[in-house]
């Protein structure tokens, strides 16, 4: 049923809340019982000065009655719906059901959204729990801290003769033990606390970096015009913490600046209007790399580009370096990342660009456009081995019906064996 013959469900849903008996409403506005009852029931359309009557009595703006719910709550309920596999909702009345009762269609939305979240939150710790190096680290001083205790106590229970100089010395080392295990299990818990946030405790210089330039919807165009020096713009950033992050956020904004001087933001819109954002027909225009373009597209605003799009660049080894991550395409902070994802694949051939439409497993299996390049970093010289990064520019596309290739966020959840053997990297610092 459309949207906008849902006008009688409405009003009759609005009367009942408001304790207006039906034949009363219709003497108030002027007509008979039995039109509006035929008005209720949605045999008759409605607009006009009834409309706006009829609103006024109910107490609520006429768009209300005619329009409905927003597009949003809808577009939410449509996801609850298909991320159910249990029930079949019944889709083809979505719209009745969030015009007759509004509020049980927010509070049902409202869920959805609280489960999301919870699922998000889970997967993050279960991430950190299983990779994070510090987390293992305050658990392995734990550990070494109690066995420490357990042999100390262990000899004074089970030693009868211990000569005073030695059992002293045994006691202050129990006292001494006992503060650094109370210290690191502080430590601990305090961490675990944030666990869950995905910018606290942060690991790494390399997440600073990530943390800083997701606290500025990784656009900074004040830096692209040269209006703000970078060094005063980083020393004043409160997430970057590190003289190492320091230094590889500056790297990071002088690469930006570079992108933004050899593509200028409204040179960039008319050509996107123009053509589209086809990184190769932009790569060819502006006569840069690949690599450059995809970085340029990546923090392009909404007002360019007709769709936000993600980044994922690693260095030879497969180490995650830079992480831009868009909706519905999860990017793992400390696992290994999937091996089938295109962003691999280039690594084995250098310069040779990927073009892939992949699907994501999960409840929403949303498909994207992956472009993936390799290119070598600095200067290529004889008889040295290059260094190569390799960048993948994510686009979000509308689910047809090719099926794209199935790849997960992780390898604990790729839906292949290929995970398995793979080598998991360490983490490692590097520039951008």
């Amino acid at each position: 049923m459309a949207r906008d013959t849902l006008t009688g469900s409405r009003i009759r849903e609005r009367r009942t809340v408001a304790g207006i008996r039906q034949a009363e409403l219709a003497r108030d506005v002027g007509i008979s019982a039995s039109y509006l009852n035929l008005i209720e029931h949605n045999r008759r359309r409605i607009g006009g000065k009834l409309l706006v009557d009829i609103a006024q009595i109910l107490g609520v703006e006429p768009s209300l009655l005619s329009e409905g719910a927003e597009a949003a709550l809808i577009s939410t309920l449509r996801e609850a719906a298909a991320d159910s596999a249990a029930t079949k909702p019944e889709l083809d009345r979505i719209d009745e059901f969030a015009g007759r009762f509004p509020g049980w269609a927010a509070l049902i939305s409202e869920n959805h959204r609280r489960i999301a979240a919870l699922e998000r939150t889970a997967a993050t710790l279960t991430d950190r729990l299983t990779h994070d190096p510090h987390l293992a680290t305050s658990m392995h001083e734990v550990l070494t801290m109690v066995t420490a205790i357990r042999s100390t106590s262990g000899i004074l229970a089970e030693t009868e003769e211990i000569e005073p100089e030695w059992r002293t010395r045994f006691h202050r080392n129990l006292n001494e033990d006992s503060q650094r295990l109370a210290e690191s299990s502080q430590r601990l818990v305090s961490y675990l606390d944030g666990a869950g946030d995905a910018g606290a405790s942060l690991t790494s210089p390399m997440e600073e970096v990530e943390l800083m330039l997701a606290e500025h919807n990784y656009s900074f165009p004040q830096l692209e015009e040269e209006q703000d020096q970078i060094a005063e713009f980083v020393e004043a950033q409160t997430t970057l913490k590190t003289s190492a992050a320091r230094e590889m956020a500056a790297q990071a904004l002088r690469q930006l600046r570079a992108d933004a001087r050899n593509m200028p933001r409204e040179e960039m819109k008319a050509v996107i209007e123009a053509n589209g954002a086809d990184p190769a027909g932009l790569a060819r225009k502006f006569n840069v790399s690949l690599a450059g373009v995809f970085r340029r597209l990546s923090v392009l605003s909404d007002d360019i580009l007709p769709r936000p799009m993600g980044l994922v660049m690693c260095d030879g080894s497969g180490t995650l370096m830079l992480r831009k991550p868009i909706e519905g395409f999860p990017v793992p902070r400390f696992s290994a990342a999937c091996p089938k994802w295109p962003l691999f694949q280039a690594l084995n051939r250098p310069l040779h660009p990927i073009r892939q439409t992949v699907t994501v497993t999960g409840r929403d299996a949303l498909q994207f456009e992956c472009y993936a390049v390799t290119e070598p970093v600095g200067q290529v010289t004889f008889n040295e081995d290059p260094l190569y990064h390799s960048y993948m520019l994510v686009v979000p596309v509308e689910s047809g019906d090719t099926q794209g290739r199935e790849v997960g966020s992780s390898c604990r959840v790729c839906p292949s064996a290929e995970c398995l053997g793979r080598r998991e990297p360490s983490i490692l610092v590097d520039g951008i």
